[in-house]
């Protein structure tokens, strides 16, 4: 009998010390709403002492705009339609500013289950309420930005597409003009060119827009098509520096892409190795493809200028960033393409020394896959 008075003892203790001291607040409530007792982590959320609480209701307490949804759901409970429940809610602090709380609510009944009192958990999540405030607002703000970002590129893109258009117009007038042109090289080159233009251009409010790509967007794509069209495209650049560029790309390797993408990517590497080109040797580019696991890798090499590596490492993808005393050289290429490879799900890795070129691995995930 002592034993059992003493186990019955030591339950009481133990459970006053969890009350007691416990971190979270802990509550327990009237039927109607008075606080019974309170723990000293309520009274320091709230800012009053256990006394004062007791001579009010959480009614008093509570913000207007939460009082209704809190007492409805008091009432599913009494009814027995819920077990409990937990909600976000605002109390008025002493101090009159707000206090944001998670409220979790459950329901003591006796033997012959008639209701007896609530306990409430209370926690203090002010802090974090605001944090998601302030990133709320940022995303708004963000989103702004995208929206202003994106009507720029509809512009821009509409003037160059009247520009391109003008082009085609001039090229026709050439030809009607003169039926021999097609026998100058130089003119077949400007009229693909032109031509590609017009392609490009459409693509062009896909690749300035800061967007996520859906999964409709993906398309399965074949590499070495993409670079024979980037080859034609930089054929002008190419012959007059006299370099030579090879595809080795398995024809049969195709890649999760969107075109507008894939076209930028290869565009701007073979861009940058032309423009990157040593004066002490003819510039030589080429491209193959092989499988890792689930990627397809576009290794992408030459026998250019070379980074290094040590010193620019990593800063080589950021924006702005140039690593060669070149008159065009904006440092945005690279920014660009990598943004591009990440947003596809891929990755780049560089190999490159100083004099002697560079490698650069994109790793595109399969289609295949």
């Amino acid at each position: 009998m002592l034993q059992n008075l003493s186990l019955e003892l030591e339950k009481d203790k133990l459970f006053e010390n969890i009350f007691s001291f416990a971190k979270e607040g802990i509550a327990i409530v009237s039927l109607s709403g008075e606080w019974i007792k309170v723990n000293k982590s309520v009274a320091d959320i709230l800012g009053y002492t256990e006394s004062e609480l007791y001579e009010m209701t959480f009614r008093e307490l509570t913000h207007k705009d939460d009082l209704e949804l809190d007492l409805s759901q008091m009432q599913a409970l009494l009814a027995g339609c819920i077990d409990d429940y937990s909600m976000e809610k605002r109390y008025f602090h002493n101090k009159g500013h707000i206090v944001w709380c998670k409220l979790s609510v459950s329901l003591v009944r006796s033997d012959d289950q008639k209701p007896l009192y609530f306990i409430s958990q209370i926690s203090d999540i002010t802090e974090r309420k605001s944090n998601d405030e302030k990133l709320e607002l940022m995303l708004a703000v963000a989103e702004k930005q995208k929206n202003r970002l994106s009507n720029f590129a509809d512009i821009i893109t509409h003037n160059l597409k009247t520009h391109a258009t003008n082009l085609t117009t001039l090229v026709s007038f050439l030809e009607e003009e003169a039926n021999d042109l097609d026998d100058i090289e130089d003119f077949v080159f400007l009229k693909e060119s032109v031509s590609n233009l017009g392609d490009t251009v459409s693509h062009l409010s896909k690749i300035a827009k800061i967007k996520s790509l859906e999964l409709n967007e993906i398309e399965a794509l074949n590499v070495n098509s993409y670079a024979n069209q980037a080859m034609y495209n930089v054929k002008a650049l190419a012959k007059r520096i006299e370099a030579t560029i090879v595809n080795n790309i398995n024809p049969n390797h195709n890649i999760k892409a969107i075109p507008a993408y894939l076209d930028s990517i290869i565009l701007n590497f073979l861009t940058n190795a032309i423009k990157y080109a040593s004066k002490k040797r003819k510039l030589k580019v080429s491209m193959s493809s092989r499988l890792k696991g689930d990627c397809v890798i576009l290794d992408i090499s030459d026998n250019g200028l070379g980074i290094d590596l040590d010193k620019y490492g990593e800063k080589l993808f950021e924006m702005y960033k140039t690593f060669h005393r070149h008159k065009d050289a904006v440092g945005l290429g690279l920014f660009i393409t990598r943004n591009h490879v990440e947003a596809l799900g891929g990755c780049i890795e560089v190999d490159s020394k100083v004099d002697q070129g560079t490698t650069f691995s994109v790793h595109f995930k399969n289609a295949e896959c």
